[in-house]
């Protein structure tokens, strides 16, 4: 269960009392998750009618300094219509509040649920949410960094150790030495930018049938390659979890459904298997890193990192699936 940290019934109930959303009724610990321990928030309501709350606590992998970007951004990204939940301010008017040294933050409960096998038509609708998306943080006026890019995936890399990645597949090694020095050398620099959410899988969306009705977990959101986060969320949904089985149909639906709202450039179609190829390659590192470094005794469950060598190499030996 992705709750790392114990909290009473009176901790809670003095929690909630800081936000004016009424007495807390019941929290229940949320399984999902691998960075932060989550709860289901039901409280009495301002009207005493009841309403729910995400209640999300940050553990070590989330840096609190970063927080005011995150938070800040799904506020944005709500009050301009995206279905992105927003933070509940407590009754000082801040985002987040500091709890036996950590932080927390109350955030708005949106229905919906996270798919396992995406249809053509829930694609679509998130390729047209991403660019829904992409649009309405043009004018956000924080900036983050992306700290997995190309140097992070070199970083991620070297710490598994000489021979780490051949201990995980023999293979693994030569083929993440050959592709990150050839991203590296050829990684654009010049197409359009904005806040992109990085890390869009089917289990950051919340879906009701067709309709997006929750995009979540913006803790990897920064400034990059707008066009890259289309290949991110390429990779997350056109390929079953193994890696092994590419569905056309859906890229066609995701990427078609992206450009109904936001057309891209023929300098950025074009460059879109490279940015596939990192895409891969960013989740390739990071569990590649994770596996090697997670204590088999860790609440968390480590990711297979071979599911995106698996996609990576079939980017590289596929770039006409973009055309």
């Amino acid at each position: 269960m992705a709750v790392y940290t114990h909290l009473g019934a009176e901790q809670l109930a003095a929690l909630i009392a800081e936000f004016d959303v009424g007495a807390l009724r019941s929290a229940k610990g949320i399984a999902e998750g691998v960075q932060n321990s989550n709860w289901l928030i039901e409280t009495a309501g301002r009207d005493g009618s009841g309403a729910r709350f995400i209640l999300t606590m940050y553990e070590e992998r989330t840096e609190v300094r970063e927080l005011p970007f995150f938070l800040g951004l799904m506020d944005h990204l709500s009050a301009r219509g995206c279905p992105v939940p927003a933070t509940i301010h407590d009754r000082a008017g801040a985002s987040f509040r500091q709890l036996d040294g950590k932080a927390v933050a109350l955030i708005e409960f949106l229905s919906g649920v996270s798919v396992s096998e995406p249809t053509v038509g829930q694609a679509r609708a998130v390729g047209e949410a991403l660019a829904r998306l992409h649009l309405a943080s043009l004018d956000f006026p924080m900036v983050r960094t992306n700290d997995l890019g190309p140097a992070g995936w070199r970083r991620l890399v070297d710490g598994c150790g000489a021979d780490g990645l051949d201990r995980i597949d023999p293979a693994l090694g030569a083929l993440v030495t050959r592709e990150l020095d050839d991203l590296e050398a050829h990684w654009p620099a010049d197409l359009p930018r904005s806040v992109i959410h990085a890390d869009l899988f089917p289990d950051n969306v919340l879906m009701l049938g067709d309709r997006v009705c929750g995009l979540i977990d913006f803790y990897f959101a920064c400034i990059d390659l707008t066009a890259y986060d289309l290949a991110v969320t390429h990779a997350a949904w056109c390929f079953d979890a193994t890696g092994r089985h590419f569905a056309p149909e859906l890229s066609a639906a995701l990427i078609g459904g992206y450009e109904t709202v936001r057309p891209l450039s023929a300098a950025e179609r074009a460059a879109l298997p490279l940015l596939a190829r990192g895409a891969a390659m960013r989740f390739l590192s990071s569990r590649a890193y994770d596996w090697l470094h997670t204590p088999a005794d860790a609440f968390v469950t480590r990711k297979d990192p071979l599911a995106f060598a698996r996609r990576l190499t079939f980017y590289r030996d596929q770039p006409g699936v973009f055309a």
